[in-house]
């Protein structure tokens, strides 16, 4: 009998271990198996055996969305999607084992028992798939979905994220923080941004978790079985994305999340700032030098010193007595005056921005009804309510306090939500729209909804201008409304490389417009480190030097005659490419592409970009390959990924596919041109609303491979180009034809050059050129990209004119098609 029993007990144990989950009396809540089906167009709607709601959508051809929830499904609404699905063709069958979805670019196939998702090619390759045994499930109100790592695959994106370019073996959070001097593997930063792109077995795909809790993602950190996105409360919300290109999953992406307005032009060239620039006198001081040394630039931002006692919305009258002529009289020099705004108001009787957001009841309430107060710059503040349209048309006004001072940027800080303790309370209710949420729902989309308040009020009161709008924190679909930097970084090589990561992936979650102090806010830079920062940050989105208080002067000049002459050609360089730099800046509005580009994007299945002593590399725009080096290196390998690479300086070719070992020097990064290459520049100008000569230089490099290149040019300033007034002409690099073609002019915008000179790089010294079909005569020219103000030394050479010998030729640049054989 006893021999029985124990039979029995095995028996009974074994049966249970092979039980599901749920019939265990887990803690897990598991998804269940498929108990009915509901097909209606482009959405499957499926409840399980466990009560749970599941809702797959084709958005597009490429796109599907997937929702699931404990409950019925509730109001649909997301701060950061902004398309509605597109009418798709679509075939949805079904059997007893499993739903298949299809469109022309991918199917999705739902097992029933228990329920999965997998993501295939039309063909039948898993591009995705969710973790048998493991799929979606709940722990408590944390939600969580598990995906297969597929062999070899990698991960890239989730934006401001430190470590290395691939996250594969790591694990992150989203939590805006405000993380001041942060560290190099420190986590959570200053933003979120829930969207990621996986690579491997030559296939591409995304997924944006659009949840705006604390989010965690897991790219194989801590276990060999899966990857996993969750969040600790709301909805089970993605959306499934498959390309063949990987940029056109970041296309895709925009569609979905919006894409930035073009920036005014002046937000392109060099800015100057520091924490903090007071009184006036210090700030025209400050504008006068630049003039003077001949160093370029737009713009120089204030920061909370302007105000009184660190109240927004006020100007110290002690140190700035009169803003709007100052800022008047900067414009008049060329400058555009950024300010900071931070979101906490200060408590004080007679204080107008107080006593307005009491009266229109904007701020941010504990549940009793009573204001949450926290304590920053001014002292115990109120935060005003940017989930709420009351809370954002009260700020929308309040904006009209700058606009009125002539005011053209608006720097938005500390909107993480940041408070002295940097521990918000949970309970305090954020409006969401009238969907009532608490602190842990609305933290994450705060940055981003004060950033639409300050555009939206720049906009109503700045009427036919393009406002600048910079913020430290944020979410998907921030670059609807502004640009990102990131943060309190350090006077460090290492944050420098960092900086580098942080904006390409950024450019990968769609944040084109973004930025780093150049030479760091904390500590003091040293010589060499500053001189190779203000270099690199010459091929960044927003150029910005700034650094923080109580440390030493930052400015170029501070750094002694050889580093104001460094600072001054990259800054220089960086005027001349303007017109290359605003045409890719346009074609970010079209299609999301970043102007600062991770390797990955255009070489995705190329091992070597994800290598960590070449994952900082970056293109800027299509053209030019940059390589980052720490200032104190003389040497240093690279990768030429496939191709040929012209050696910007030198005009020498390198052969793609290969590492190299190479020298680097201390005046100039190693920065090296993609054959094919088509780079429209201009004459030197002080600042860019100073007119450049009329004639545009249109650089082109030999190579072996069509290429395009869309020219685009407005007024930079103004939103007629919505109406028409625009200047735009796709010119095309045909080796095949042994053509380059300037296409028709679109827009009815006058281009501010009335000649093009064409630039020949690397083209036979025996080749002969037409124009129209017709020989033309080409002369030879002298390409230099570096072209120095100044002799500071005349006793050395350590600043010499570099270039080298091309051909070039001179025509009216007509609005017609016309074309250069060779």
């Amino acid at each position: 009998m006893k021999i029985f029993y124990k039979a029995l007990a095995a028996l009974l144990l074994t049966t249970a271990l092979y039980l599901p989950s749920y019939a265990q009396n887990s803690p897990i809540r598991e998804v269940g198996s498929v108990n009915n089906v509901n097909i209606s167009g482009q959405k499957v709607s499926l409840t399980t055996d466990r009560n749970n709601h599941v809702e797959v959508t084709v958005y597009t051809p490429t796109v599907v969305r997937v929702r699931m929830d404990k409950q019925p499904l509730g109001k649909d609404f997301s701060y950061a999607v902004v398309t509605q699905p597109q009418q798709t063709k679509v075939n949805i069958t079904q059997n007893d084992k499993e739903v298949t979805i299809q469109t022309d670019s991918l199917q999705a196939r739902i097992t029933k028992n228990p329920f999965s998702v997998a993501f295939l090619t039309r063909d039948g390759k898993v591009i995705n798939q969710d973790e048998e045994g493991l799929t979606t499930s709940w722990i408590g109100e944390e939600v969580t979905t598990y995906k297969k790592m597929q062999k070899g695959e990698r991960f890239i994106g989730l934006g401001e994220k430190t470590g290395g370019l691939d996250r594969r073996g790591s694990g992150y959070t989203n939590w805006n923080t405000d993380a001041y001097a942060y560290t190099t593997n420190q986590d959570p930063l200053y933003t979120t941004f829930p969207f990621y792109i996986g690579i491997h077995n030559g296939l591409n795909y995304g997924i944006f978790f659009d949840n705006s809790y604390q989010s965690d993602f897991n790219f194989g950190a801590s276990n060999d079985r899966f990857s996993s996105f969750g969040a600790q409360g709301g909805e089970m919300d993605y959306y499934f994305f498959y390309h063949t290109k990987l940029a056109d999953i970041i296309g895709s992406y925009t569609f979905l999340t919006g894409r930035m307005e073009l920036p005014p032009l002046w937000s392109l060239g060099y800015q100057q700032n520091r924490y903090s620039y007071y009184p006036e006198t210090e700030v025209f001081r400050i504008a006068q030098t630049l003039r003077e040394k001949r160093i370029p630039a737009d713009g120089i931002t204030l920061d909370i010193h302007y105000m009184d006692a660190y109240k927004l919305f006020t100007w110290d009258k002690t140190r700035f007595p009169d803003p709007a002529a100052m800022n008047k009289k900067l414009k008049d020099m060329g400058f555009r005056t950024t300010v900071i705004v931070d979101p906490g108001i200060k408590i004080e009787e007679d204080y107008g921005a107080y006593e307005r957001g009491v009266k229109d009841d904007v701020f941010l309430k504990y549940p009793d009804g009573k204001y949450y107060a926290g304590e920053v710059w001014p002292g115990w503040t109120h935060f005003p309510d940017f989930t709420s349209e009351k809370g954002r048309e009260w700020w929308k006004k309040e904006i009209k306090f700058f606009a009125d001072t002539n005011v053209d940027g608006f720097w938005n800080d500390m909107n993480e939500i940041a408070t002295w303790g940097q521990k918000m309370p949970n309970n305090v209710l954020f409006n969401f729209e009238g969907n009532i949420t608490t602190h842990k729902e609305g933290r994450n989309v705060y940055g981003l909804q004060m950033a639409r308040a300050s555009y939206e009020g720049a906009r109503q009161h700045m009427p036919n201008k393009r406002p600048f709008i910079l913020s430290r924190a944020g979410y998907s679909g921030s670059q609807r409304y502004s640009a990102i930097w990131t943060g309190d970084n350090r006077a460090e090589d290492s944050h420098m490389l960092l900086g580098i990561r942080l904006l390409n992936s950024l450019g990968v979650t769609g944040v084109s417009f973004s930025a780093m102090d150049i030479g760091g806010f904390t500590g003091n830079a040293p010589v060499g480190l500053f001189a190779r920062w203000i270099q690199l940050g010459a091929f960044t989105p927003y150029f910005r030097n700034h650094t923080g208080v109580n440390t030493r002067s930052a400015e170029p000049w501070a750094f002694g005659e050889e580093v104001t002459e460094i600072a001054r050609n990259f800054i220089n360089l960086r005027y001349r490419l303007m017109p290359y730099i605003y045409s890719n800046m346009y074609e970010s509005t079209q299609n999301g592409q970043p102007l600062m580009r991770t390797l990955a994007i255009d070489y995705t299945h190329d091992d070597k970009v994800y290598n960590s002593e070449f994952d900082s590399q970056f293109q800027f725009g299509k053209a030019f390959l940059i390589m980052p080096f720490e200032s104190t290196k003389t040497y240093g390998k690279v990768y030429f990924p496939r191709g040929k690479w012209y050696d910007l300086w030198t005009g020498e070719v390198k052969q793609g596919n290969r590492e190299e070992m190479i020298g680097v020097q201390y005046n100039k990064l190693p920065i090296y041109v993609k054959e094919s290459s088509i780079i429209p520049m201009q004459s030197l100008v002080q600042h860019t609303g100073e007119m450049p000569t009329d004639t545009l230089t249109i650089h082109v490099y030999h190579g072996d491979v069509a290429n395009s290149f869309v020219y685009y040019e407005d007024d930079g300033e103004s939103y007629d180009y919505q109406k028409g007034a625009f200047y735009k002409r796709t010119i095309t690099y045909d080796p095949r034809r042994k053509t380059i073609t300037f296409g028709d002019v679109e827009g009815n915008f006058k281009t501010k050059f009335n000649h093009v000179k064409v630039m020949l790089h690397g083209f036979d010294a025996k080749t002969r050129f037409q124009y129209n079909g017709k020989r033309t005569d080409v002369r030879e020219d002298f390409a230099s990209f570096i072209d120095p103000v100044s002799r500071f030394d005349p006793q050395g050479t350590a600043n010499p004119q570099i270039g080298y010998k091309v051909r070039s030729m001179v025509v009216r640049n007509d609005n017609g098609r016309f074309t250069v054989g060779y």
